[in-house]
């Protein structure tokens, strides 16, 4: 029988744990509306560029109001906050992602989508396949090595 200090403990190992492996999941976001980037989290900072609404970004840390972020080439940077959306996105990587009618690489293409094109992400598809909608309307699945942002 454990006594209660030691169940304390456990409790505790397992409670720290089980959020160190909470904190270790990438979460990534979109760009709500085009805003610039900075290299430190405030806008006395240096300004690096621009960002394009609908861009995906990995996001690294907040810290106040401000999020730092990773984009597809794996640059870092600060954001405000209050520019990042729940909504997510993939952007293409290779030079013509091929998005199919299902997930198969022998299905029907429905449309091609050029290198840094943002897709909205739908959902993941068993063998390594997402679920995409262009904002035309047009939906299919992508294969994940052809697209950044899962």
């Amino acid at each position: 029988m454990l006594g209660r200090p030691m169940k304390r403990r456990m409790l505790c190992l397992l409670l720290a744990a089980g959020a160190a492996g909470a904190a270790s999941a990438i979460e990534y976001r979109s760009v709500e509306a085009a805003t610039i980037l900075y290299d430190a989290p405030s806008q006395k900072g240096s300004k690096l560029f621009v960002i394009k609404r609908g861009t995906p970004v990995e996001l690294v840390v907040n810290l106040e109001g401000w999020s730092k972020v990773r984009d597809a080439d794996g640059s870092l940077a600060w954001i405000e906050a209050k520019y990042l959306g729940k909504r997510r996105t993939l952007i293409v990587t290779a030079p013509r992602g091929q998005i199919r009618q299902v997930a198969d690489d022998s299905a029907a293409v429905v449309f091609e989508a050029e290198k840094n094109v943002a897709l909205d992400f739908v959902e993941v598809a068993p063998g390594g396949w997402a679920k995409v909608r262009h904002r035309d309307g047009q939906s299919g699945f992508v294969r994940a090595n052809q697209v950044w942002g899962l």
